[in-house]
Formats: structure tokens, sequence, C-alpha cells
């Protein structure tokens, strides 16, 4: 999932930032009206999280032309005001939820990944193919049955070709979904990160290279089902 933060409280948005790639989400940063605009309209984000009162251009304006724009990601207002008249003015702007600061890390980094539930054709919370299983909210995996400690590059990249069903997924979109705006567009991120991926999933290959297209989850036929019931407590945060 890729995030976009416009914050101008610079520590508190570093601090987001920070969180939020620790649940392996690419997140970039913006401190102030315009320079949010600006990436909104760069790129496809699954999920903005926007600062209402921002310097340069008011946090209204940037929603409003994200929304109009036709911008596909999901926009979640940050805001000290907490009157009901501030929530429904900024969700009356086309913003998909509001949240009051202060706030609790874990409440926003939850309603985040409802929202980018949200942005696309709906995904299922937990994916599965096989013996193969990716929990989004609890952030965790385990193939037949035995729990695996993917790094948040690995886990980007399986959660996208997960969702994306057996649909060939190029390198290039999975570096604009997975990795941020500090990462270089002609490095070997992908190919590395997915080598080491199935390295992880060991035996019966799961990840299918597709020359000059990109990568994809192979048929049911490569991970035959084996997998255990889930009885693990969810993650702590």
């Amino acid at each position: 999932m890729r995030v976009l933060v416009i914050e101008d409280d610079e520590e508190l948005a570093e601090t987001i930032g920070v969180g939020l790639r620790r649940r392996s989400m690419a997140v970039d940063l913006a401190f102030d009206g315009p320079a949010g605009l600006e990436k909104a309209q760069l790129n496809r984000y699954d999920v903005i999280v926007l600062d209402r009162d921002l310097p340069g251009l008011h946090g209204d304006r940037v929603c409003a032309e994200v929304v109009a724009g036709g911008g596909e990601g999901r926009i979640l207002m940050l805001t000290a005001a907490a009157a009901i008249g501030d929530r429904v003015e900024g969700l009356a702007l086309g913003a998909d939820d509001y949240l009051p600061k202060p706030f609790a890390f874990a409440e926003l980094a939850a309603r985040i990944q409802a929202l980018g539930r949200r942005a696309h054709p709906a995904v299922a919370p937990v994916l599965r193919h096989g013996d193969l299983e990716l929990d989004v909210a609890r952030h965790r995996v385990r193939r037949a049955g035995r729990p695996l400690d993917p790094g948040p590059k690995e886990f980007g990249v399986l959660e996208v070709l997960l969702a994306a069903a057996g649909r060939v997924v190029s390198a290039e979109e999975l570096l604009e979904r997975v990795w941020d705006d500090q990462a270089d567009p002609v490095t070997t991120a992908v190919k590395v990160t997915v080598s080491r991926l199935r390295r992880r999933l060991g035996d019966l290959p799961v990840i299918e290279t597709v020359a000059r297209f990109g990568y994809r989850i192979g048929s049911d036929r490569t991970a035959p089902d084996r997998s255990a019931p889930d009885q693990t407590e969810p993650d702590s945060v």
C-alpha cells in the first residue's frame, strides 16, 4: 500500500512515516499544501493522510483539488478541531474519514488499512493461495501453518501479488506500490526483494517470473493447501 502524509508538523509527519513503513507501507511525506497537492497529482496513492490546517494551501483546498482531479486514493483528514461541524465540512469536501488530533497511532494505522482496502476492488483482509496465507491487519504471513517473518518490502510485494490473484504484475507497478519516492527507478530492488521472498517461502514455488512482463502468483497446483488452523493471538501494537 502506498500512502501520502501531508502534515506541516514535520516531527509528527516523520513519526507517522516511520510507523507506517514498519507496517510495510510505502510512505511519501509533504509538509505544506502546495507540495502535498503536487505529489497527490503526480503519483498514485491508496490513501492520503491530510492535515486540514496546512500552510500555503489549506487542507480543504487540497482535498477538493484531489477529488476534482479524479484521484482514486482515499482521503483521511486530520485536524486539531474536534467540533462536529468541522468534521462534517471535511467529509462534505470529499474526505473519506476524519480523525481529530491528538490520536493513537494504532487507530490511525487501522483506519489507513481500512481505507486502503476500499481504494481498489474489494480485497479480503486475509489473502490466501494454497497453503500460503497473508493477514494484512495482523501483519502476518504463514505457509503450511508455519509463521514466516518477511521484511517490510517482502511483505508488501507478496501482498500486491496475492491481491492480483494471478494477474501479472510488472516490476514498475511493484516499485510504485511498495516503494516510496525515495526509490531509484532503475534499481534492482524489486528483483532482489522477490529473490529473498522466494527463499523465505521455501520449497514448492509460488511466485512465477513472466519473462519481459513481471511476476505473478502461480496456479494452485504449485501450492497445495496444507494450512493449519489459526490459533495465534493478534499482534500487539
